[in-house]
């Protein structure tokens, strides 16, 4: 099979027969074989009977449905291991992704070689009020993951099918699937502009907390990239340093005063400075720090994924 569709939603009837006519026209026209997998994600609508009447006419069409609302990171994830084709294209289901984009995203995963290849919305029907937040997120993004993407948060995407199955996709992550598949190995990412069309039914289910969220996932996805199996490298540094400096502190608080006594100058108790309780929290914390470090180390240690690696070849 050549290419797999996976398709989060919630609340999106009026959209998805639409939506499947429109890539049903691309997918004949370019004599492609494909599956579209739709994952509602627990939604109140008529979603899951549209989909069952898709389903039912069209052999193509495949679905999940969620219990509950999980999220879209969770969507993606299962419709990840249901997929089987070549290539793995995700796309929202509110009609402002086109499908008309998909020939040549999976042209550069099949002919260019490239693990992942992500949409840029260059010209974007939304609000000031999410396009500016959105360009700092992008730019803190490519600052921090050094993938050089313009829009990380683009829902289209495109994708090898080694690549899906080989990350896993939690909680909010869903923003950073690049980044994941950089830090599994698949290290050839590019991106193609693609066309931003207006909402047609419904309204956006994302709020501005998704900013704040996602600044913390891309924090959490920086630390075990680069410390998730060697935690004391972090905070062993860091918590040595803090009880150095403070043990120095406190060694300049009690030679200053043992110099005041020996030389008859006027002195207070070592208690009495400030200095002495700063030092002292300084060795505390620091001392914390590093017993933070160990423990992430005994861990990591116990951990069934600690000698687990991507092997790409073996003979």
């Amino acid at each position: 099979m050549d290419i797999s569709i996976v398709i989060p939603l919630y609340d999106e009837e009026k959209s998805l027969p639409e939506l499947f006519e429109w890539i049903k026209h691309v997918m004949d026209k370019n004599d492609f074989t494909y599956e579209v997998i739709f994952v509602d994600d627990g939604s109140n609508d008529h979603s899951w009977q549209v989909i069952d009447a898709l389903n039912r006419k069209y052999p193509q069409v495949k679905g999940i449905k969620f219990q509950r609302n999980y999220g879209k990171s969770p969507a993606l994830f299962c419709g990840f291991q249901k997929a089987e084709g070549n290539v793995v294209i995700t796309l929202d289901a509110d009609l402002q992704d086109s499908p008309e984009e998909i020939p040549h995203m999976y042209n550069m995963i099949v002919d260019q070689g490239l693990d992942v290849v992500s949409g840029w919305k260059k010209k974007r029907y939304d609000p000031l009020s999410k396009t500016l937040p959105t360009r700092l997120f992008n730019a803190t993004a490519r600052k921090i993951s050094g993938i050089k993407l313009h829009d990380f948060n683009c829902g289209l995407k495109a994708y090898r099918l080694e690549v899906v199955k080989r990350i896993e996709v939690y909680g909010d992550m869903h923003r950073y699937i690049p980044y994941l598949a950089k830090n599994a190995g698949f290290c050839k990412i590019g991106e193609k502009e693609v066309r931003h069309q207006p909402r047609k039914y419904g309204k956006t289910k994302f709020g501005l907390d998704r900013f704040v969220n996602g600044y913390l996932d891309l924090m959490t996805l920086w630390f075990f990239s680069r410390f998730g199996v060697k935690p004391m490298h972090l905070f062993g540094l860091i918590g040595s340093f803090m009880f150095l400096l403070g043990l120095l502190a406190v060694i300049v608080v009690g030679a200053s005063k043992l110099y005041a006594v020996y030389n008859n100058l006027p002195y207070r108790l070592v208690t009495d400075s400030p200095y002495f309780f700063i030092s002292l929290t300084a060795m505390i914390l620091g001392t914390q720090l590093f017993l933070t470090g160990f423990l992430g180390e005994l861990i990591s240690r116990n951990s069934n994924e600690r000698n687990k690696y991507n092997i790409e070849k073996e003979i």
